[in-house]
This record gives C-alpha cells, structure tokens and sequence, in this order.
C-alpha cells in the first residue's frame, strides 16, 4: 500500500537480499530539516521538487531494536512560496479556546483511552495523575498532547482495532515514528519519502505508522491526498483507460497542478498535499529509490513476464485519520505488507482495475465462451501464483490468503485468552480467493462497533 517517478526515470525493480525471502509479517524520530534556500522565481504549477530528507536522529527502537535511521540522501529542494511564521506549528505553543463552548477534544474519550493506557501497560502506574493532566490541558486549551508512550501504544491499538484486518497477530511490532512536530507539507513529503525507504526495508517489509501534527483548535492539520503513498496513474486515452482507472481523478488533479506524465501502464502517481483548507495542494516527486515494485512472472509460463505487470511492495494508507483519546491525526500514512490476493484477485484482476482475466485466459489458451467453464477462475489462481512466485523471488514480504487466515485465528485465541473481543468485518476477512478453503470462512466474529476508539477512521473532509 510511491509516489511520482518523472518519465525519464529508471524505474528500481526488486532483487533478492541475501538470506532469501521473509515471510514473518512484521505489515521515530524527529529531526529538523535542513534549511531551504530562497525562493526562486514565481512558479505557474504549485509543485515542490523533492524536499531534502532530514538528519538522521534518534527515535523509539523498531523491530530490530535500533531506531528506524537508514537514511538514504535526496536533493536539495527550493520553495516555491514562503509563508510567515505560523505559532500553532509550535506544538509547545497551546492554543487557546473559548471556555463557554465544548472544548475541542472529548474529554470522556481522553479519560477512557487514559485508563486504558494504564490498564494494558501497568508499568506506567497510577493513571489519576495523568488524568488530571489530561483533563486541566483540555480545560485550558481544548485538547492535549500525548505523551511519546501514548502515542505508540494508541497506535498499536489502532490496528488491533481495526475490523477490516487479517494481519492482526503483529500489532505489536508496528514501528510508530512520532513527527507531530512536522506540519508543513515541504516536512511532510520528506517524511513520507523516508516512511518508505524505512518500511520497504530492502524487501523485508516493516509495519509502520507516520505521525505528524495532529488537529488543533483553529488549526486543522495538513493532509495527504493520495489514498495510497503509492497508487498508480490512470490516463484517458482515445475513450480507454491507460494504467489504473482507480488511479484517474488524483492523475487529473495533478496534470490540473502541473504534473508532467508520460501515460504509462505503471505510472507512479506524485505524492500531494495540502496544508490548509482552501490552500492550493503541493506536490512532490519521488526520490529514486523510494518505491520498491517487483515485476511479475510465472514459475511455468515465460511468457507471463513479456505482460509488463507489476507491483509496488509497501501498500501504506494515507487518507484515513489515526484517532486515540479524541485526538485527531488526518496526516498519518501507515503500512502492513500484502497479502498476494490484495494484488491478485483485486487490483490487476477487478474489472474496474486492471482487468488482467481475460488477457492471462487468452494466452494459457482457456475456452471463454461460457462462464461454465470456469476460465476466470483458473486464470485468477494463475495470476495469484504469479504474484506469490515473483514476490519470494525479489525477497519482498508477502502472505498468501491461507498463511493469513491461519494466523489470523492465532490472533483471535489470543485476545480471547486475554479476555478481549476480536472485531471482525467477515466480508474483509475472508479472501477473494477459495474463501471457503480458508479456515476463516466457517466461524462468526465478534462484532464491529464503529464507535471503538483508538483506531483509523474515514477522514472528515475540510
């Protein structure tokens, strides 16, 4: 779950590290940035080159136990605007609020995620201290600021939340990289440069979570507009949709913003941003060697490499809102690793994608003449295979739908051991690939309150 390569760039294609392919699904740092130099002169398209990745600094450990600090280096970067100085991007300076409205931040929310904080990491003490803190802040400010140890364990939270997910056995292992001092969007590209870099991991894909400021009273954060850090482009060409038509509307956005594409198949698409509500967005190229994609081939049929398809290895989210105790993070991209079907049976196979049954049918040679013959589905677990196979060959992370459904109940009895309800969404549990062989489809789940907090939420719009 890559954002912008120029037309001209060679794309970085996957190879296998040594030690072979990991299947362990494991789906923060600060540092300021180096300072920008001046403005050069006025631009037409509101489009920042690539902003320079920061200094390296120390953060909460990753799975590894060192901090997420392999740093590659980016050009320097000029800003086309300058803005004056803005105290609300001090998250040390507190807003102020207006005492005979409700206040920004729901403090019974706070108050619930406090305890809770308090209850699952008993080491942090007694939470009545804290939750008068919490609770002055808000009646002095409208919200508050979490502590570092909140924060990461609201995170972690979050995804054991999340009803959607098969991959909740490792919520534990999520990397969360604290950046709510980052709220502009030169600061934010960066970071979302280095969320890749950091999570694509040479192929042995980290679960991670970027952070940046959060909502404020008076000041809503910035946001990412892509719906993935990488998705790629869709163009309308002569009637017809060259690459992904999901792709289509940001793609026009940013030709509107002043994005050059070349109408490649696998067109990465640019990362935009937008700082303030009613601000024109911003966006970015990507720096080489931030986006890992893996080409497809067979382990059988050569000629399934001459399609040209291919996948990017890190599928991070980034338009939904990281919510824990009232507070609101809109700009906070996260990533697991794939699941092969996610790429499989739904992004190059849905009618509406990439649309690939028909072509994979046509060369193994299927009868299409009925439905009866069943030559989509055999060319969809041909096509699945492909996706598994090119993936452990590159040494990228990857699951198959049975692995995960497996775990997936481990992470179940565990939470009921532990005396905790395991929501689930049965209709995104259950793979789009012989659900009914998954041991998966034959139970019930507990049920979804959508009201459960800490988690990742639909984005409120502007």
């Amino acid at each position: 779950m890559s954002l912008i390569f120029n037309r001209l760039r060679t794309r970085r294609t996957a190879t296998a590290p040594s030690g072979g392919c990991p299947y362990a699904h494991a789906h923060t740092h600060g540092g300021a940035p180096g300072a920008f130099p001046p403005p050069p002169a006025p631009a037409s398209a509101a489009h920042r080159p690539v902003p320079p990745t920061p200094a390296p600094s120390t953060g909460p450990a990753g799975p590894s136990g060192g901090p997420v600090d392999d740093r590659s280096s980016a050009p320097s970067a000029d800003r086309t605007t300058e803005r004056s100085p803005d105290p609300l991007a001090d998250p040390t300076t507190e807003p102020t609020t207006d005492r005979t409205t409700a206040p920004f931040t729901d403090p019974d929310q706070a108050a619930e995620f406090v305890r809770q904080f308090h209850r699952e990491q008993p080491a942090a003490g007694d939470p009545e201290p804290r939750l008068r803190a919490v609770l002055d802040e808000i009646d002095r400010t409208g919200t508050y600021r979490h502590t570092s140890a909140e924060l990461g364990y609201g995170a972690k939270l979050a995804w054991r939340n999340a009803a959607r997910c098969i991959g909740r056995l490792y919520w534990r292992s999520l990397v969360v990289r604290d950046l709510r001092h980052l709220s502009s969007a030169d600061d934010i590209a960066a970071e979302c440069f280095e969320h890749l870099r950091a999570a694509g991991n040479g192929g042995r894909i980290r679960p991670m979570v970027s952070v940046f400021a959060p909502d404020r009273p008076g000041r809503p954060a910035a946001r990412i507009l892509n719906q993935q850090l990488v998705r790629y482009a869709g163009h309308r060409v002569d009637g017809a949709v060259v690459g992904d038509p999901a792709g289509t509307v940001l793609a026009a956005r940013a030709r509107d913003l002043g994005w050059k594409c070349a109408e490649d198949r696998f067109e990465v698409l640019p990362l935009i941003i937008q700082e303030r509500p009613g601000e024109r967005p911003v966006w970015y190229e990507l720096p080489d060697g931030t986006a890992l994609e893996v080409p497809l081939s067979h382990p059988e049929h050569r000629w399934f490499a001459d399609l040209g398809l291919r996948w990017y290895a890190v599928p991070a989210i980034s338009d939904m809102t990281l919510e824990i105790g009232g507070v609101r993070y809109p700009c906070a991209p996260f990533n697991g690793w794939y699941m092969g079907t996610e790429i499989g049976a739904r992004n190059l196979a849905d009618a509406d994608r990439y649309d690939m049954l028909g072509t994979v049918a046509e060369r193994l040679g299927l009868d299409t003449s009925s439905d009866r013959t069943l030559w989509r589905d055999r060319a969809l677990v041909e096509l699945n295979i492909a996706v598994l196979h090119s993936f452990q060959e590159a040494g990228v992370t990857i699951a198959d739908h049975h692995t995960e459904s497996e775990r997936f109940l481990k992470h179940v009895a565990q939470e009921k051991r532990l005396g905790r309800p395991t929501p689930a969404d049965w209709s995104w549990i259950v793979p789009p690939v012989s659900g009914g062989l998954t041991p998966v489809y034959h139970r019930y789940y507990d049920p979804v309150d959508p009201a459960q907090r800490p988690a990742f939420v639909t984005r409120e719009p502007w």
